[in-house]
C-alpha cells in the first residue's frame, strides 16, 4: 500500500507515506489497494461519461454513483472489502454502459469515437484477488519515479481535493440537490487526473477548477440542508446527558437525524449529536420539532474509541469519521450508514429505524442526569447576514477590529493545542467564526461578547463553510473593499480530503494569506509550498504570539 491522504500519515526516513501492513487510519494494505483500485476505475468510468457528454449522452445513476463511491475512499470512512468490491462491480457496469452509449451516439451522429487513454483502458474483473493482483497498476505513486515528487505531489492534491467535493456532492445528492453542469465538470476533472497529467501549469489549473467546483456544491448543500430543515437559528445545546435510553447520531447526514427523531417520538428514547452533528440542533425542524433531541454527546471523532464506550445506547454513524469501533467492545451496538463501513458491524440501508430503535431499548441508557453545560450554535447564514448590521456598526465604531476564522478538523496530534490557545489569546475587541469538528478544542470556553455579539460564533459542521464565504463576501461589499482588505485571518486546520476541498475553494476565490496547520500536508513538497506561498502566501502555522504579532502587528 501507499497512502498519504490524510494528516494521520506515518513520516519516515525513506518516504512519506503509510506503506506498510496497515494505515495509520487503520486499514489495512488489502482495503487500501482495494480502494486504489475502485478510485482508478472510477475515473475511467469519468472518462467515458465526459466524452458521452460531448454527443448528447447523460447518464443520471453514473452521475450520482461515481461520487458516491469515490467518497467511500475519503480517510476514515469505508473499511468493509466487500462492500469496496461491490462498488467495484458497479463501476465495472456503469463504465460497459456508457462506453456503449457513448460508441453508438457516436455511430448515429456520423462522429469518430475518441480514443481514450489512461484510466478509461484499464480492465478488471470486480473479484477481489484479481483487484488485488492488478492494485500496483493504480497506486498513486505508480509512477513517481518518471514525474518526480513536486508532479506526483500535484496531483494528489487535484485528487484529494476532488474527493472532498465527492463527499459534499453526496451529502448533497441525500437532499435531493443535483445538477448536470456540476457533474459535467467533476467528470471532467476526474477524467484528466486519470490520463496522469504532468504540466505543473494545467495542475494548477486543475486545482483552480476544482476549489471553483467545490464552491458550487457547497451552495447547492446549503440549498438543499435549508430547503429541508430552514435556516439555522442561534441556540444553546446542552454537552451533558439526561436519564433515559438513547441513540446517538455521528457523522454529517441531518436527513437521517430527522428520520431517527420522527421514528422515536413516544418511544421513551431520548437523541443525542455527537461531532458534526452538533449544529443539526440549531435548524428550526430538527430542534425546533423535536423535544427528545435532548443535546450533544462527546467531542470530536478522533475520541470516539472511549466516547462511544462509555455510551449506554445504539449508535449511529452516517458519514465520515469512523474509527475501528471494537477495541471499545461497541461495534454489536454501533450502525453504519450510507457510504460508511467496517466489517462486522451492520451496515443499515433504508429509512426504517425499527433496528436501531430495538438496540437503544436494550441497551441500559443512562441513569441519571448530569448538571447541564451549554454551548452555542447556529450563526450560519441566515443568523449571519442578520448580525452583520450590528457587526459593521461595531467594526465603524471602533469596538472590533479583527476577525478570525479558526475552524477545520480535529485531531490526535499534541501541536492541536495551538488552536486552542490562539483562540484564548486572541484580544477581547476581535471576533472568531469557527466551524467544523476543530471548535471541539474551544468552544467549551468563555470568550465573552462585544456589545452583546458573541466572540465567538459557530458557523456549524464543513458543510456550511458556504456560510462563513457569504459573510465575508458581505462584509467586503459593505465596505467597498475586496475579501483580501478586509480585517479578517483565515487559521484552518486540516486532517483529511474535505479539508482541501475546502482549502482550494479559498484559494481558487481568491483569499491570500491563510495560516494552515498543525503540519503541511505531506504530499505537497517544499517547492509547491513554497510556489503556493509565492502565489496565494499560503503559510505553516509557527506559534501563537509569533502568528498573532505577525497578523495584528
Amino acid at each position: 500500500m501507499f497512502c498519504i491522504q490524510c494528516e494521520q500519515t506515518m513520516q519516515t526516513p525513506v518516504a512519506n507515506g503509510c506503506q506498510y501492513a496497515m494505515g495509520m487510519c487503520g486499514k489495512t494494505s488489502e482495503i487500501s489497494d482495494l480502494q486504489d483500485v475502485l478510485v482508478y476505475m472510477l475515473q475511467g468510468v469519468s472518462a467515458y461519461a465526459n466524452a458521452a457528454r460531448e454527443v448528447g449522452v447523460v447518464d443520471a445513476a453514473a452521475d450520482a454513483y461515481i461520487p458516491q463511491a469515490f467518497f467511500s475512499t475519503l480517510t476514515n470512512v469505508n473499511f468493509d472489502a466487500e462492500r469496496l468490491v461491490a462498488y467495484t462491480a458497479e463501476a465495472v457496469a456503469a463504465k460497459t454502459r456508457l462506453k456503449a452509449a457513448y460508441e453508438a451516439a457516436c455511430t448515429v451522429q456520423g462522429v469518430e469515437p475518441k480514443t481514450l487513454v489512461g484510466a478509461a483502458q484499464f480492465e478488471i474483473s470486480a473479484e477481489k484477488a484479481a483487484m488485488l493482483s492488478q492494485a500496483p497498476q493504480t497506486a498513486v505513486n505508480r509512477d513517481v519515479e518518471t514525474i518526480g515528487e513536486d508532479i506526483l505531489g500535484l496531483r494528489l492534491l487535484n485528487l484529494y481535493g476532488l474527493k472532498g467535493v465527492a463527499a459534499y456532492m453526496e451529502h448533497a445528492r441525500i437532499l435531493g440537490q443535483q445538477d448536470v453542469e456540476v457533474y459535467g465538470e467533476f467528470h471532467r476533472i476526474m477524467a484528466r487526473l486519470g490520463e496522469d497529467p504532468s504540466d505543473l501549469n494545467e495542475l494548477l489549473e486543475l486545482a483552480m477548477a476544482t476549489g471553483h467546483l467545490n464552491y458550487k456544491v457547497m451552495e447547492m448543500l446549503d440549498k438543499g440542508e435549508t430547503d429541508a430543515f430552514g435556516h439555522p437559528v442561534p441556540t444553546k445545546v446542552n454537552m451533558k446527558t439526561v436519564a433515559g435510553k438513547a441513540i446517538l447520531v455521528s457523522g454529517h447526514d441531518l436527513i437521517d437525524l430527522q428520520h431517527i427523531l420522527e421514528q422515536t417520538k413516544d418511544k421513551g428514547i431520548n437523541v443525542y449529536t455527537h461531532g458534526e452533528m452538533l449544529p443539526a440542533h440549531a435548524y428550526p425542524e430538527l430542534g425546533g420539532n423535536y423535544p427528545h433531541l435532548v443535546g450533544n454527546y462527546g467531542s470530536a471523532w478522533q475520541n470516539q474509541q472511549k466516547e462511544f464506550a462509555n455510551f449506554p445506547g445504539a449508535i449511529v454513524m452516517t458519514s465520515n469519521c469512523l474509527i475501528d469501533p471494537n477495541p471499545g467492545s461497541y461495534a454489536d451496538r454501533m450502525f453504519t450508514r450510507n457510504i460508511v463501513g467496517w466489517p462486522g458491524v451492520v451496515h443499515h440501508t433504508g429509512d426504517d429505524y425499527s433496528a436501531v430503535i430495538e438496540k437503544a431499548l436494550e441497551c441500559e441508557g443512562f441513569k441519571y442526569d448530569e448538571i447541564p453545560h451549554y454551548t452555542m450554535t447556529g450563526f450560519a447564514r441566515n443568523a449571519l447576514m442578520e448580525a452583520a448590521p450590528a457587526v459593521i456598526e461595531q467594526v465603524k465604531a471602533g469596538n472590533i477590529r479583527h476577525f478570525f476564522l479558526v475552524g477545520g478538523c480535529d485531531g490526535d496530534k499534541q501541536e492541536r493545542n495551538y488552536f486552542t490557545e490562539f483562540t484564548k489569546a486572541t484580544p477581547d475587541d476581535t471576533l472568531m467564526l469557527t466551524l467544523a469538528c476543530g471548535k471541539f478544542k474551544f468552544n467549551d470556553l468563555e470568550f465573552g461578547d462585544v456589545n452583546g455579539i458573541p466572540r465567538l460564533l459557530d458557523v456549524g459542521q464543513c458543510n456550511d463553510a458556504y456560510s462563513a464565504i457569504q459573510l465575508v463576501i458581505a462584509l467586503a461589499e459593505t465596505f467597498e473593499c475586496g475579501v483580501n482588505d478586509l480585517p479578517l485571518s483565515l487559521i484552518l486546520s486540516w486532517f483529511e480530503q474535505k479539508a482541501i476541498a475546502i482549502l482550494l475553494t479559498l484559494l481558487a476565490l481568491g483569499i491570500k494569506d491563510i495560516r494552515v496547520g498543525p503540519t503541511v500536508p505531506a504530499f505537497l513538497t517544499e517547492n509547491l509550498i513554497n510556489h503556493l506561498n509565492e502565489q496565494t502566501g499560503l503559510r505553516l502555522i509557527t506559534n501563537v504570539e509569533q502568528d498573532l504579532k505577525d497578523i495584528l502587528g
